[in-house]
């Protein structure tokens, strides 16, 4: 049984190449900006509007030609997602003898990762693959957490990131610490005060937690 390796990569900084011009290669594109790369090139003799707009606001660099041999210099990741299998083979070759972590659009099995579908609120990021085997059954799933986890968990992450170095710069032991987060997790998952002030949601968690209604 074929296995994939979850992992989450920080990509600012870091070079991305997307060739292809067409709707995959857009939305690839658009997975990799709104995981906030800032060296992102895309190459391709055709560009779809959204991404013709994207290189004219110079949010992306865009050569526009064809595939040639070089083009993958310096890159960390790279998409291979034309409209020609034989191309995006080629691609993944160059990209495997380069080192480089490369997926195509059309074979999973010809690159070394792939992508699966993913569900953003602020801080909270969910994805879920079959692996290949059912990006409808990945899709009807990541609907399914769209509606668990709404637009709300985007403030509730941001506020237990603000709690949680609040809670690191008061100097509390180990213990108090897990339980102080532990809670919060709890109360932002119920929908319980994390819209408070950050000092006041903190003095109430350490006064729970002192009278043992955790």
């Amino acid at each position: 049984m074929n296995g994939f390796y979850p992992v989450f990569m920080q990509l600012r900084g870091r070079r991305c190449v997307v060739i292809g011009g067409g709707a995959i290669a857009e939305r690839k594109l658009l997975g990799l900006l709104d995981a906030g790369a800032d060296d992102v090139w895309v190459i391709s003799p055709l560009l779809t509007p959204k991404m013709a707009d994207l290189a004219a606001e110079g949010k992306i660099n865009s050569c526009q030609r064809e595939y040639e041999e070089g083009d993958l210099s310096g890159a960390r990741l790279v998409f291979a997602a034309t409209n020609d299998k034989r191309v995006n083979a080629v691609i993944a070759v160059a990209a495997e003898r380069l080192g480089i972590l490369v997926n195509t659009a059309d074979e999973a099995g010809n690159g070394s990762f792939i992508s699966p579908s993913t569900l953003r609120r602020g801080d909270l990021l969910l994805s879920v693959t079959a692996s290949g085997a059912s990006p409808a059954l990945s899709q009807r799933i990541k609907k399914e957490l769209a509606a668990q986890y709404g637009p709300e968990y985007e403030e509730i992450t941001a506020q237990l990131r603000r709690l949680r170095e609040a809670v690191f710069s008061r100097g509390l032991d180990e213990r108090q610490r897990q339980s102080v987060l532990k809670l919060a997790a709890e109360e932002g998952m119920q929908h319980k005060r994390y819209n408070m002030d950050i000092e006041e949601w903190l003095q109430s968690l350490l006064h729970r937690i002192d009278r043992g209604l955790t």
